[in-house]
């Protein structure tokens, strides 16, 4: 881990923005952004960020159609990959959105093509009924992939105004000398854990895989911002701990959840799988020089402002943004949703209709008693099947009748973080370069981490 290095440097060092580019240019877009992605207000009973509420009131407009538009979404996904892959047509090289769209390799090819098949058997409900029955894949198409399609239109269309106009930098140099030191990570990742803690975790994954792209985070970075602060958010937490039936608790149970998230997140990008990624960056450089020294001549503040400053004055034409914005929504449209509709809907069946969460929860029927929890067999039950899907711990749990048993499953299914249905599929979907069975290890060390400390913070309130 680097450290980051700064200048002491009198207090009365002037600061200079470069003249040619005038405040408001950062100054307006990122505070725009701020009010979008972090900024909670009241909706329809609870909490949530404006990007939410305009990704809710889409998918309430857009009603049944969203299905059939998702429908059309992963079948031209498929089609056009297909065409592709076999016709391998000269025109369509020759387009770089239409590369980056539809030119994916052998595995995402087969991913995309499964996800387009189950699609079609859940929107017509043909099959098995077990492929397309409301706890499987009938969840993943109407439940899930609406607000995500909702999501993915207007956080992609809007990212920009975090991402070009400064706020990342000014916010990075700020916080560098928290999060190096003790997270290992770059400043500027602290508003992906902002935006996805306040907001929606899937902000938090595009956001992430945009920088990792930019080539502003490097693998090892990408991915433990991506598994590590990706967090359930305010509202969802709420919704968690009303299907366990402890509304009441909700202070003691965010306090909780905080608590176990701050120490996983110390602890396990320190350990295998996720400090054995390396700092390369996308395209396989690494980090020339630290881009978080600040100069002699300038405070902290002020070097925040400067590369703030020269960040704004970077930041492309309107139209040109809007460009980006659009192909940012098109590769999450075509290339995001196919994923979610093969991985959630299979993870859905595997823990729906095998045994094989189960199994793997046994081991932890000991590790329950020893920490005095009661139900310990049943609880168990629960711990491993939230890879699959983060809610299905708590649906699992409200028949337990140990009050405090409940609240230590809810808490635990809220900082896992990783499952399949949504956060894991959207990780497996972008260029980040994690594999599968390294988002079930992070799974299970980030369980082992955190279930002794909410256990022991629940003995505290119950």
């Amino acid at each position: 881990m680097r450290d980051t290095k700064s200048v002491a440097v009198p207090s009365s060092s002037a600061t200079k923005a470069p003249k040619s580019v005038p405040a408001w240019k950062f100054i307006i877009p990122s505070m725009l952004g701020i009010f979008l992605f972090m900024l909670p207000l009241p909706y329809d009973g609870s909490y949530t960020i404006p990007v939410a509420i305009l990704a809710k009131s889409l998918v309430a407009i857009l009603g049944d159609s969203a299905l059939w538009l998702i429908v059309a979404l992963i079948s031209v996904s498929a089609l056009m990959s297909s065409y592709a892959m076999f016709a391998k047509p000269s025109w369509l090289g020759k387009n770089a959105l239409l590369t980056a769209l539809f030119q994916v390799s052998k595995v995402w090819y087969g991913v995309r093509m499964l996800g387009w098949v189950l699609v079609l058997i859940c929107a017509f409900k043909v099959g098995p009924e077990a492929l397309w029955s409301g706890d499987t894949g009938g969840l993943i198409l109407a439940d899930l992939l609406p607000t995500l399609l909702s999501v993915f239109i207007f956080a992609g269309l809007l990212l920009p105004l975090l991402l070009n106009f400064g706020l990342l930098e000014f916010v990075g140099t700020l916080l560098s000398k928290v999060m190096r030191p003790i997270f290992g990570l770059p400043g500027r990742s602290a508003v992906d854990c902002i935006a996805s803690w306040l907001g929606d975790g899937s902000v938090g994954i595009l956001l992430t895989n945009k920088q990792y792209e930019d080539k502003h985070y490097t693998q090892r970075e990408g991915v433990v911002i991506a598994t590590t602060f990706s967090a359930v958010s305010i509202t969802f937490s709420l919704v968690v701990l009303a299907q366990v039936n402890l509304e009441h608790m909700f202070a003691p149970f965010y306090l909780t959840v905080c608590v176990a998230g701050l120490a996983a997140a110390i602890i396990v990008p320190r350990l295998p799988p996720l400090s054995g990624f390396k700092d390369y960056f996308v395209d396989g450089s690494s980090r020339q020089q630290d881009d978080e020294v600040i100069p002699a001549e300038y405070t902290t503040t002020g070097w925040a402002y400067n590369l703030a400053i020269q960040q704004a004055g970077r930041a492309s034409h309107p139209k040109q943004l809007l460009k980006q914005g659009l192909h940012n929504v098109l590769d999450m449209l075509l290339g995001v949703l196919p994923v979610i509709m093969a991985v959630g809907t299979v993870a859905l069946v595997v823990a729906e209709y095998t045994p094989i969460f189960s199994i793997l929860g046994k081991p932890f029927i000991p590790v329950l008693e020893l920490l005095q929890l009661p139900e310990a067999a049943k609880a168990s039950e629960t711990l491993v099947v939230g890879f699959a899907d983060m809610f299905i711990p708590s649906i699992l749990a409200a028949s337990i009748e140990a009050d405090i048993t409940r609240f230590v499953i809810a808490a635990v299914s809220v900082t896992q973080l990783i499952y399949l249905s949504e956060v894991g599929a959207l990780i497996l979907g972008s260029q980040l370069p994690v594999k599968l069975w390294q988002l079930f290890a992070i799974f299970l060390i980030r369980t082992i981490v955190t279930l002794p400390i909410i256990a022991a913070m629940a003995h505290l309130f119950f």
